[in-house]
């Protein structure tokens, strides 16, 4: 008997939108060179493979090429497919055990709350790599640890029609590069891409981890704890995000929601 396999469209309601993982329920544990040729042949930017614990599910994300410790949308795929074929009641929070601690995700409605630990950019010099690599004016640059250069352009647009130097960005100390800026369309509070040549994904469609730094970053900058954002990919995506920087820093929290569609059903033999 092989292995079942779901790919989801995920921070989408429409199918072929969104940002594809693949989610496999292992019913045991398989060898990490398996999962990562499992990744590999499934050639989408996440696979998430879950295990049943006695209170939760184990959650491990596989790009391509590595195992990464962190990661949005297949968490948010991982948690529509636990609900959508029955392996938890729609009642029942998704409890998952991974590289980052505990997440958790909650059902509520057609929309999926993950809970997820904040990231936070600290302003740096701008590399002269990230200047040439972007080929536009960069309003200011930081760096989160060790994720990715957080870059702020002057405009929605700017980040729309942006066309990177892809080997530059593979250069950089980083797992890779997210360029934002404040949103001029209506509804949205700011738009975001996101390079990461060095993890095997030259631009991820919808990067939930991203937005983990993305809410602390524009909550300083804007003055907000809620935000809707948008990732302007050639798929797109848009995400409701949560964040309050009161209290214990160490209990902080970023709430991530989102959209999914269960788009393919097959079987690992």
């Amino acid at each position: 008997m092989g292995f079942s396999l779901t790919q989801v469209d995920a921070f989408t309601d429409q199918p072929f939108a969104g940002n594809p993982a693949a989610v496999v329920v292992l019913p045991s544990p398989q060898a990490d060179s398996w999962l990562q040729n499992v990744a590999c042949e499934m050639n989408l930017s996440e696979t998430a493979f879950l295990l049943r614990q006695p209170d939760g599910f184990q959650l491990r994300w596989f790009t391509p090429t590595v195992e990464m410790p962190l990661c949005g949308h297949a968490t948010l795929a991982s948690a529509h497919v636990l609900w959508s074929e029955g392996h938890l009641a729609p009642t029942e929070q998704a409890r998952f055990h991974t590289l980052s601690g505990m997440l958790t995700a909650q059902k509520q409605g057609d929309w999926i709350e993950l809970n997820f630990p904040p990231k936070y950019a600290n302003p740096v010099e701008t590399p002269p790599a990230i200047a040439e690599a972007l080929g536009v004016p960069c309003i200011r640059v930081s760096l989160t640890d060790p994720f990715a250069y957080v870059v702020e352009v002057e405009s929605e647009d700017m980040v729309r029609s942006l066309q990177p130097n892809l080997t530059l960005v593979r250069s950089l100390p980083a797992e890779g590069v997210i360029v934002t800026s404040r949103a001029s369309t209506p509804g949205f509070d700011f738009v975001s891409r996101f390079f990461a040549p060095n993890l095997g994904i030259d631009e991820d469609p919808v990067t939930g981890a991203a937005h983990c730094c993305l809410a602390t970053y524009w909550g300083d900058r804007l003055g907000k704890t809620e935000f809707v954002a948008y990732q302007a990919s050639a798929r797109g995506g848009v995400l409701h995000v949560r964040y309050d920087p009161s209290g214990n820093p160490q209990e902080r929290r970023v709430y991530l929601s989102g959209q999914a569609v269960t788009v393919l059903r097959g079987e690992l033999i």
